[in-house]
């Protein structure tokens, strides 16, 4: 038997961690029931840890003991069992071409949010060039929400949206005057609306820090915007 089996799926997370929340998204928009597990980063449970040594969150562990501890890849997972709002079908371009853009998200332009944020903590980082860097594809969103009345890939939202977006709100939160006063009054509009949504609140709620031997917190319960 794995050594990971559980009764039913449990999703460890950390609630401000825009990988977690994208997943959380994806999981409540689905209705893919999980115990919630919230991590503290600092201090880590050792179940977490023995589930993922890379010990990042989310990690989303599967009955028959399966580990996704790729975020992009639990969204993908839980989609594929269930997607009532067919977030895997945009009303305009393809999964591949949602896909391509959440690559460019996740690789140049989380680089350069890193580096804009935590300047610090990386030798050598300007970081008013890294949000430079960054802009440039924050312009692409743009562009793209203006074409798509306001989601990046047709009339509603999609994959590319909640897995994005929780990145943006990052990003913006860096230096919020500065990013109020850009040209970005679609990607702008879209954050605001994202961040007051019904949706984002409910996965949002603050949780204790999860330790063994706690009632089991369930979460997945479908929420719209």
């Amino acid at each position: 038997m794995n050594q990971h089996a559980t009764n039913h799926p449990i999703l460890y997370s950390f609630r401000r961690c825009p990988y977690a929340m994208r997943a959380r998204l994806a999981i409540q928009s689905a209705g893919f029931n999980v115990e919630l597990r919230e991590i503290l980063l600092r201090d880590k449970a050792t179940e977490f840890t023995a589930a993922s040594p890379k010990a990042t969150v989310p990690v989303l562990v599967l009955p028959d003991g399966t580990i996704i501890e790729e975020s992009l890849d639990v969204m993908l997972h839980v989609l594929g069992q269930s997607d009532p709002e067919g977030l895997l079908t945009p009303t305009e371009d393809t999964l591949a071409d949602m896909l391509a853009l959440i690559l460019e998200n996740d690789g140049p332009f989380k680089r350069a949010l890193d580096r804009y944020k935590y300047a610090n903590r990386y030798e050598g980082a300007d970081p008013i060039a890294e949000r430079t860097a960054a802009s440039n594809f924050l312009q692409t969103l743009d562009d793209r929400l203006r074409t798509n009345n306001g989601c990046l890939f047709g009339a509603r939202l999609s994959l590319a949206d909640l897995a994005i977006l929780p990145f943006v709100r990052q990003f913006a939160n860096v230096d919020r005057p500065w990013f109020d006063s850009q040209d970005w009054l679609d990607l702008r509009k879209a954050l605001e609306d994202f961040t007051d949504s019904a949706r984002f609140a409910s996965i949002m709620l603050k949780y204790t820090m999860w330790q063994s031997g706690d009632e089991i917190i369930w979460f997945g319960e479908p929420k719209n915007q």
